[in-house]
Order: structure tokens, then sequence, then C-alpha cells
């Protein structure tokens, strides 16, 4: 699936997270804002540029214009071995080629960032690598076993993988219990999982959710799409028995119970 998913933590635990989806061709503009100066993305920092930057999706990637005069931006790999691109003031249109990146803005305390999910990257077909495009196999699903939303994904089909009886999935709470324990994980979020679980099911496995939920931010929609990505990953076999060593020892204490039903009284 094109397009790419932007997730924009929240400054403050009394504000929500922000998370953007762009199509081909569309774009976001991040910085400080101004009535002059609309933006997606708002970084409320006094040392970011009004209009810092924009960011546009293309069809298998996507770009990042600089607008500030003065200061460079990195776009980091945070599934990788320290891999960064250092994007110059005033470059237009840099393409990234991280599926999953991390922007960074320098500011007087420290840094500001959010993080991008891109279209799946494109394989050649094993058996005719040098074949014309139009007869070249692409991956249905495309996995990366070593990125964090793949170590997300096995946390929620663990129970399944475990008890073939097992009902229910993982909550977000759950799975951040259950891997934040990682040594790379450690500062992981509830809103970061939700993100990981946003990209799964739309970019990766590219689910079908209950439509019933008006408000795509209920708990009955947020349920139904950690459902539906187990459930894709379990009957086309992405996540098997020996992808749960991927995940942290378990805690003993650490149970997952069937959500409680909501009754008649409140």
């Amino acid at each position: 699936m094109s397009g790419i998913l932007i997730h924009l933590p929240s400054a403050h635990l009394t504000k929500p997270a922000t998370t953007l989806r762009l199509g081909p061709g569309e774009a976001a503009r991040f910085g400080r804002g101004s009535t002059a100066h609309a933006v997606e993305l708002l970084l409320p920092d006094p040392a970011v540029s009004r209009l810092a930057g924009e960011i546009r999706a293309t069809e298998d990637h996507w770009q990042l214009t600089n607008y500030s005069t003065t200061q460079s931006y990195l776009v980091e790999n945070p599934e990788g071995a320290g891999e960064y691109l250092r994007i110059s003031p005033r470059r237009s249109g840099a393409p990234i080629p991280f599926e999953f990146a991390r922007v960074v803005l320098p500011t007087r305390g420290s840094t500001v960032s959010f993080q991008v999910f891109a279209p799946d990257h494109v394989y050649l077909d094993a058996d005719n690598p040098a074949g014309a495009w139009g007869t070249r196999t692409l991956n249905a699903y495309s996995l990366d076993k070593t990125a964090t939303y793949f170590l997300v994904l096995v946390a929620l089909c663990e129970p399944r993988l475990r008890e073939a009886s097992a009902v229910s999935v993982p909550t977000t709470p759950q799975v951040v219990e259950r891997i934040r324990t990682h040594p790379a994980l450690t500062q992981l979020t509830a809103r970061a999982v939700s993100a990981h679980i946003d990209y799964l099911a739309e970019q990766k496995l590219r689910v079908r959710t209950p439509q019933h939920c008006a408000d795509p931010g209920s708990g009955a929609r947020r349920t139904g799409k950690r459902e539906a990505v187990v459930g894709v990953a379990l009957r086309f076999g992405l996540v098997r028995e020996e992808h749960l060593a991927l995940l942290p020892p378990r805690n003993p204490g650490l149970q997952f119970r069937e959500p409680a039903q909501s009754g008649g009284h409140r």
C-alpha cells in the first residue's frame, strides 16, 4: 500500500498524540506554526522555526524538505545500527530510504522528534531478479522481523500461539508491559504501540476493521483492529511459534485476561 503514516508523540501527558496519514502526492508541513504559517505537525518549541519543513509522500518512499536557513535536521533509522541522514538547510525533496524513521530537530534544551512509517520496500523476484517490472512477483506481506512493529505483532499473537483456545488479544497496555523489558524498548509508550498497530493494520497487513464505530479512536474499533491483525498474521503463518523467541523473557505475574464486558449499570 502506498502512502505513509506520521506519529508525533504528545509533548504533554494531557494532550493527545498526533497521527497523520498521507497518500501519494500529499504533504504535511511541520514547525512551530503561526497564523501566517499553518502546519499539520505542531512542534511548540521556541527553537523550531515557524515553518520548519515539509514531508511529501510518493508512490514508494517519502521526501523531506528543510525550510530552515541555519539548522540541519537528522533522519534516523531506529531499527538499524545507528544509520542516519543529515538534511542540510534549504534542502528540497531529500528522498528518505528508511522504512521506519525518526525525524529529529535541534532545540535549546535537547531535541524534538516525530516518527514516519514508510511504504513497503519492494524486493526483486528471487526466481527472476532481472525480469521486467511487469513480470516481477511482489511479497504479499513484507515484514521486517528485526523491526519494533514485528515485535508488537508477535506480542499480540503470543496468547493464541501458546494456547489455541485463547479468545482475546492483548490490550495495548499489556503489549507495552510485555515487551518494554527489551533493552531497546525501555521507553516504549502505549501511544507508540498504537502507532505500530495502525501501521501493521493499514500498511503492512492491509486489514479491514469493523466500520460500525463512528469514532476511529473508540475502544471497539481499536479492539477490532488488533483482532484483525492477529487473524491475518496467524492464518497466513506470518507469526509462528519460533518467533516467540524474539520476545523478552516472560514475567510470571503477567496474565492476559479477558476484557471485562460492559453491563447495563455504570
